[in-house]
Parts: C-alpha cells; sequence; structure tokens
C-alpha cells in the first residue's frame, strides 16, 4: 500500500482530462463523430488516457485529488456516456476525483434535463465548454442561458476554454480571447466561472477598471501554461488577482503533472500562495474536501 505525506497530499489538479477505456481503445469512431475530437485527435501520438491512468499519474507525481474535466462534445448521446464514465471513476476514486460534466449547450431543453442528471450523479460543475468545439457564440447569451442559469442557482462553477490573442498557433487555440470573454462574463455576474490557459492573458486587462469589475468572481486556472508562458506567469498573475482566483491545473495529459509540478515549485510561490493555488481554491469552487494523507492510497 502506498501513501501520500506531506504537502504533496494537499495538491489538487484543478484541470485534467480522462475518457472511457471504451473510447481510448475505439478512438477512430469518434474521429467520425465529432470535429473537434478530430481535430485533436487524429494524430495517434495524441494521447488518450482513462481515470485509471490519470490516478496512476497522480500516484507517480504525489498529487492527492484532481478535478476530470469533461470534453466539450455536439453530440448529447457521446456526452452522457462520457459523464456516466466520469461520474463512475469519481466514485471509486474515494474522494481522490471530482469530475465535471458537459452538454452541448445550444439543444435547450435536453442540455437542461442532462446539467440535472449531471447533479444527481455528483457532479462538482461543468465543463470544459468551448465555443469553437461546441459552436456556440460567446455573445449570444440567449443560446444557453437556461443552462447556465441552472448552474448559478445550484452554485456550480462552469469551466470555459480561453485562449490568447496573440502568440503561436496550435490545435486546440480557437477564439475565445478577452475580448469575447468579458462582454459574457458581463452578462453573468454572479456565476462562478473559471477560465481555462490563464484566461487568455484576461489578466492583464483587470488593470482597467471596467475589466476588474466584471472579472471578480472569475478564477484563472494554469492548464497547459508550459506550452503557453514562461514560468514568470505565476508571479505576475498572482501579484495582478491574489492567490484565492489562481487554480492550479496541468491540463493532463498535455502535460505530464509530475514535471508541471516541479516547475510550478521553482515559480516563486510564496508560502500562503501555495495553499491556496494547489489546492485551495479548487476545494472551495468544487466543494472538495481535502483529504488528509492517511485517507490517500491504493
Amino acid at each position: 500500500m502506498r501513501r501520500l505525506t506531506g504537502v504533496q497530499a494537499a495538491i489538487i489538479d484543478g484541470h485534467t482530462h480522462a475518457f472511457s477505456p471504451d473510447l481510448v481503445r475505439d478512438r477512430q469512431t469518434y474521429l467520425r463523430h465529432d470535429l473537434w475530437f478530430e481535430h485533436l485527435y487524429t494524430d495517434s501520438r495524441a494521447l488518450l488516457t482513462t481515470g485509471e491512468d490519470l490516478l496512476t499519474s497522480m500516484d507517480a507525481a504525489g498529487i492527492g485529488q484532481a478535478v476530470v474535466c469533461g470534453f466539450p462534445w455536439r453530440d448529447l448521446g457521446i456526452a452522457r456516456d462520457q459523464n456516466d464514465y466520469l461520474a463512475d471513476v469519481a466514485a471509486r476514486s474515494r474522494g481522490r476525483l471530482a469530475w465535471l460534466g458537459i452538454v452541448p449547450p445550444r439543444i435547450g431543453p435536453p442540455a437542461e434535463a442532462e446539467v440535472a442528471r449531471c447533479l444527481d450523479l455528483g457532479a462538482a460543475g461543468f465543463g470544459e465548454f468551448n465555443a469553437d468545439a461546441q459552436g456556440f457564440d460567446l455573445h449570444d447569451v440567449s443560446a444557453w442561458r437556461a443552462v447556465l442559469d441552472r448552474c448559478h442557482a445550484t452554485g456550480c462553477p462552469i469551466l470555459l476554454h480561453a485562449t490568447e490573442p496573440v502568440g503561436h498557433e496550435y490545435r486546440g487555440k480557437g477564439t475565445a480571447t478577452p475580448d469575447r470573454l468579458v462582454p459574457f462574463l458581463a452578462a453573468f455576474p454572479e456565476l462562478n466561472v473559471v477560465l481555462a490557459h490563464w484566461g487568455g492573458g484576461l489578466p492583464f486587462y483587470e488593470l482597467m477598471p471596467e475589466v476588474a469589475a466584471v472579472t471578480a468572481r472569475v478564477v484563472y486556472d494554469t492548464a497547459a501554461s508550459t506550452y503557453l508562458y514562461r514560468p514568470q506567469i505565476f508571479r505576475t498573475v498572482l501579484d495582478l488577482v491574489g492567490p484565492e482566483r489562481v487554480l492550479w491545473g496541468s491540463d493532463y495529459p498535455v502535460l505530464r503533472q509530475d514535471r508541471f509540478l516541479q516547475r510550478t515549485m521553482n515559480a516563486g510561490l510564496r508560502a500562503e500562495e501555495v495553499e491556496w493555488v494547489m489546492a485551495g481554491t479548487a476545494a472551495r469552487l468544487y466543494r472538495m474536501p481535502i483529504l488528509k494523507p492517511m485517507e490517500i492510497d491504493e
């Protein structure tokens, strides 16, 4: 039996991905059914991992807990199947995994029904929504207001893909840039929103009072940092918005958890910031009890 000890147990990776074993085995079928999945995973070198793979990676890195995000499917049937898998693997993890449900937001009542079903199954929130993948306009909030209203009413946060308006091109970058995110956030000022990938640089614009006014409840996650920014991004954003609004996430398996964890610990976080960034922010948002070392074993 292997136990995690010390500070390593008090780490929550707040942005990871996993798929059902059936999907991992039959990648080709899903490539034919979802254009965004095809865009990201046609190359066989693009890793597809299960929840069990994630737990193995967490053990190797010394990470106690994680949040498993849904893929932004357009097809409700596929979304339901993957939601069922994430609910099951989280239930079997004995508190180590929380999971986010996913729905195609533009399909009306069926999406609302799936949100309710996911909540009944124990979803901690919803996402990773992606405007490009799922074919919705961030400016057209009417298309999925009912879904977002349900999330707000239940206190569940949403995770939204965000991207930087400059820099290099890469698969999955998309168009959810700060100029498109700010009107969306203004339309839902009470909604708990996590913006992936440092919000596409949105924290820098919080130096503008009018932007800071609509981003007060926004949390930024660190997913895929290594591909996007120098390590100074941690110190810069922490100084701008504070540790309570930064959530550590690797984007596993895009990044290896052990390597990104080491990179983060060398990024100049202060002792009082580590508690929030590495576990506290995720625990607060997703209502996750932080497990003690003796509660985490194989």
